[in-house]
This record gives C-alpha cells, sequence and structure tokens, in this order.
C-alpha cells in the first residue's frame, strides 16, 4: 500500500540526514575496528546537535510539566524509528516516575504492531494521522510531540495539526530545519546531527539525538513536578526484587536511613517510597503523609517542606 509523497525525491534529497556522508565511504569495505571507529566519531557529535536546541528543550520542558500539573496528558506521535523511540520514552515513564500510563501516551503509525514490525507505509498516511489523534480526544491540558527526523512525516503532521486546531499545546522534535512539523508546531526542537554514517538511517545519529532529547522532556518535567526528590526515583514501582531493593536504598539515601529502618517504614507506608519518605522526613504519621502528599500534588519535596 502506497500514498503519494508530500514533495517527492527532491525533497527528500535535499535533507540533510538523507544526504551521503563522505567521511563513511566505502563503508563495506572497511574492517569492524574501522566501522566501529567511524561510527564512535560521528555519534560524538549527537550531543552538540542537541545542546544548541536546549532553549527550545527548557520551554518544552517547562509545557510538559504545567500540562501535567493540571491533569494534561503528554501525548508523543511518530513513524518508524521516530514512533519506536517516542513509544519507548512513553512505556518507562510510569514506572520510572510512578506515573499513571494514561498521562504520558504514544501515538504510533501503524499502531502497535508497527512497534515490532516494520509498517512504515503508514507514515505516509494524513487520514490515518488525524484519526488516531481524534481517537486520543486532545485539549487545552494537553501537550502533543510530534517526532520525526525529516520533519516530513505526513501521519505525524496531520496529526500535530489536528491536536493544535483542538487547544492542545504542540512541539515538534526533528533533525531537519526549515520543516513542515517544525512549521506546524508551536514548539520547534532541531537537533541537526548531519548525514547518517549509512545514508537515510536515521536510527543512527538521528534517532540518538531523538533518544536524549525525549530523556530531557519528561525526566526534565517529572522532576519539575517533585516525582524525583533529589536525583532519587522516590515514584519507583516495587514490582520485583530488584525494585525493592532499589526503594529502601533510596529511602537509605534521601532520610538517613539505615537499612532496618527503611524496610520498615516501607512497610508502615504501604510500600509507598514517597509516603515512606514524608514520614521518615517529617515525623509524620502515615495518614499524616498521605495527607501532605495529596495536597502537593505528588511533589515530594513540597509533600516534606509543608508547613
Amino acid at each position: 500500500m502506497k500514498f503519494p509523497s508530500q514533495d517527492g525525491d527532491a525533497g527528500l534529497a535535499s535533507l540533510t540526514t538523507e544526504s551521503a556522508n563522505p567521511v563513511a565511504a566505502g563503508l563495506d569495505a572497511r574492517s569492524a575496528l574501522e566501522i566501529a571507529r567511524i561510527m564512535n566519531s560521528e555519534d560524538r557529535k549527537v550531543p552538540e546537535a542537541v545542546g544548541r536546541a536546549l532553549p527550545a528543550i527548557a520551554r518544552s520542558i517547562d509545557v510538559i510539566a504545567e500540562s501535567l500539573k493540571r491533569n494534561g496528558r503528554l501525548i508523543y506521535v511518530g513513524a518508524g524509528t521516530s514512533g519506536r523511540i517516542a513509544a519507548l520514552d512513553a512505556s518507562e515513564c510510569p514506572p520510572t516516575f510512578g506515573i499513571d500510563p494514561e498521562r504520558v501516551q504514544y501515538l504510533m503509525a501503524g499502531g502497535v504492531k508497527a512497534l515490532g514490525r516494520a509498517a512504515e507505509y503508514n507514515e505516509d498516511s494524513r487520514p490515518a494521522g488525524r484519526k488516531d489523534m481524534a481517537g486520543r480526544g486532545p485539549g487545552r491540558r494537553d501537550v502533543v510531540v510530534g517526532v520525526a527526523a525529516s520533519g516530513r512525516t505526513p501521519y505525524t503532521i496531520a496529526a500535530v495539526e489536528y491536536a493544535r486546531r483542538r487547544g492542545a499545546m504542540t512541539i515538534a522534535v526533528v533533525c531537519n530545519g526549515n520543516s513542515e512539523l517544525g512549521r506546524t508546531a508551536e514548539i520547534e526542537i532541531v537537533a541537526e546531527v548531519g548525514p547518517e554514517v549509512v545514508s537515510g538511517s536515521t536510527r543512527l545519529k538521528a534517532g540518538t539525538a531523538q533518544k536524549l532529547i525525549l530523556n530531557m522532556l519528561t525526566t526534565g518535567a517529572m522532576s519539575r513536578l517533585g516525582y524525583v526528590y533529589g536525583n532519587l526515583m522516590v515514584n519507583v514501582s516495587m514490582r520485583n526484587q530488584k525494585l525493592n531493593a532499589r526503594a529502601a536504598m533510596v529511602l537509605e539515601r534521601a532520610a538517613g536511613a539505615d537499612s532496618k529502618t527503611a524496610r520498615e517504614t516501607l512497610a508502615q507506608a504501604g510500600q509507598s517510597v514517597p509516603v515512606a519518605l514524608v514520614m521518615l522526613k517529617t515525623g509524620a504519621t502515615r495518614a499524616k503523609a498521605e495527607s501532605r502528599l495529596k495536597q502537593a500534588k505528588g511533589n515530594v519535596r513540597q509533600a516534606i517542606e509543608m508547613k
């Protein structure tokens, strides 16, 4: 199944992510060590490209934090590699920050099945992008982040357009400047990483840049909301032995408690790390600690410092 291109082969050829990289010429004839050295050298350019986008990233962090604070949602949308990276970041937020999965979502061109099997033809469908986004009912409290290395993916552009018309705040994460997706969104984050080692394979530098940016967006927003304490995962979900041990370790570090006290307080707190931490730091009962957290809307530091 094919859909018409929005600007033809000429438009694709003009993208820096599609250009030939002279450093990687004759890659197939290089030794394994040479290939690794070339890729490592090119990958070093990614943090610099992301660094140039930090002002837009910071603005986006504040926008996302404010949206989540107002009980809004963060909705990622993408196709191919970009969609898979967005899905990964969204999926990691609940276990890392204890946030409801409904609050951080993703839309993938081709649906969930496209996460594990290539279905890139879906990315050319604007109607599918609009339909899928309409199904999420975006509104004024939500933030929609379109992720596309090229900045020209019809599915993603249409989804972002729809969300913006419905009042959602929109952000574009792209790796080419002056893109249609960038013009469609209210905030544009551009990480121009240059040509890939394998021409057009944006799972490489562009994908790495997108991963770094999405890491910053969610980690930054969750930190602003107080879903971490210091740099500790106080909202970690205790679902296996490793996470149980991590929860106790968080309390030991954050509250200066010994292992026995940390585990006993966790039990008293119903295995809730935030509740246990508030109890340890303030001497409050479980009920009082829960009340403080509710008043602080889950912000652990505010709950501890509350008068």
